[in-house]
């Protein structure tokens, strides 16, 4: 008994869970990025900042009583000709500070971006789940369904959906649901690309022993899919969301300056971009340009991110 004590004694601890992320080949090649860090610390503080906009926000541009349309217009604080210290980033066509605009707008563009991807997430690993264990003429019909919706570009599903709804319902109502319609137009467009991927890791998970030894011993099939096969599938799919959310977010300021996303009282980047458009020629260029550098870093970001992580969980790609 006092010799097994003194093994176990003598038995080095379990590394904590910081320690096993310090010593993974993920953290070792994020620490030698540059680029890498950079673009998540970016990425950080838009979430940051949208997040606690309420408090960052000099202005809520949601409360009329706060709006002074006389404002209307003003060119940044930098411009010393007619420019306001109390905009420092000037103010758009209907009074409102355009940097509080501008962080509500990345409130509701990344909400979008994030809800949507979590809709395609979830409907294209569970047909992929499905398709790639059974097999058989229940994969053949997903995998034609998918290539169904492959062949119609999101953009113009979502403008044919979202300008039927509009004309079906009226204008009042789409503007109500103007976010939730974006959401699942732009989630259910995308699923094939995680059914596709998530398919073919099944196709070479299912042949290896652990699956077959858990049929063995009598596990379910779905306990099967989501415990022990999807786990181990989830590389491709980090790398695939994070490139996903700036295609949601490019998709939702794309109709919005098509007129078909975020209305005008609940700005998106998007939608700041549009309403300022027309504008850009007479001399207010700051209504559109500023939210446009904001969106394209944004999504410059995301993008960089998504190179990284296919670098890194890519051992055919990654150079170290």
């Amino acid at each position: 008994m006092t010799d097994q004590t003194q093994i176990l004694e003598a038995a080095p601890a379990a590394p904590s869970a910081w320690q096993r992320i310090k010593d993974s080949h993920l953290w070792h090649s994020f620490t030698r990025d540059r680029v890498a860090q950079i673009s998540l610390a970016i990425f950080v503080l838009y979430a940051v900042m949208a997040l606690f906009a309420p408090a960052i926000a000099p202005y809520d541009p949601y409360d009329p009583s706060q709006i002074d349309i006389l404002n209307s217009e003003i060119p940044p604080s930098w411009d010393e000709a007619e420019g306001d210290e109390n905009f420092w980033l000037g103010t758009d066509a209907q009074g409102r500070d355009l940097w509080s605009t501008i962080l509500y707008g990345t409130r509701v563009s990344l909400m979008i971006g994030l809800c949507a991807v979590a809709l395609q997430a979830v409907l294209g690993i569970c047909i992929g789940l499905v398709a790639g264990y059974f097999g058989g003429r229940l994969d053949s019909l997903l995998m034609r369904l998918a290539d169904v919706q492959l062949s119609f570009s999101t953009m113009m599903v979502a403008i044919v959906v979202l300008a039927v709804f509009q004309a079906t319902f009226g204008t009042e109502l789409y503007q109500d649901l103007a976010m939730i319609m974006l959401i699942l137009v732009i989630g259910i467009a995308e699923w094939p690309q995680y059914a596709r991927t998530i398919r073919a890791s099944v196709l070479a998970e299912k042949r290896k022993e652990y699956v077959d030894a858990a049929r063995v011993i009598g596990l379910r099939a779905p306990r099967i899919m989501f415990r022990h096969i999807l786990p181990n599938t989830l590389s491709p799919i980090l790398v695939i969301s994070t490139v996903q959310v700036a295609n949601a977010i490019i998709a939702e300021a794309s109709l919005s300056f098509l007129g078909l996303g975020m209305p005008v009282s609940e700005p998106s980047l998007g939608s700041l971009i549009s309403s300022g458009f027309e504008y850009i020629f007479s001399g207010s260029w700051w209504i559109t340009v500023i939210p446009g550098v904001v969106l394209v870093a944004l999504v410059l970001v995301m993008n960089l991110l998504g190179d990284w992580l296919r670098d890194v969980l890519n051992p055919k790609l990654y150079k170290g």
